[in-house]
């Protein structure tokens, strides 16, 4: 079962990796971007959609920091700062008795 997780991972990473290299190829001719002052960029059309989503990428993952940044102080706040030794174990687990006429309210730990 584990090796067939991992092949249809690798499939599926091939299929992405083929899927973007045929699109590279088919968008080779050049695009113009304009921008202010008469300035301009010239380059491959796949060059400029993919920066385009890099840009997008980078954007979003920087509108992201300041929440990560809260909830990863949060975190560090909310785990205790010395952390004690558990204490030892009985060597003797206890034994509980129970009457017929008085039911646990709950079971005894452990079980």
């Amino acid at each position: 079962m584990k090796n067939l997780i991992w092949l249809l991972k690798w499939v599926l990473r091939a299929a992405i990796f083929f899927t973007l290299f045929a699109f590279a190829l088919n968008n080779q001719q050049d695009a113009a971007v304009h921008f202010f002052f008469g300035t301009q960029w010239r380059a491959p059309m796949v060059l400029l959609i993919l920066s385009a989503f890099a840009a997008g990428l980078a954007v979003g993952v920087l509108g992201m920091v300041p929440r990560w940044w809260k909830h990863r102080v949060a975190a560090r706040k909310a785990q205790p700062l010395v952390a004690a030794p558990a204490p030892a174990a009985p060597k003797e687990a206890p034994t509980y008795t129970n009457t017929a006429s008085e039911p646990l309210s709950e079971p005894p730990h452990g079980i």
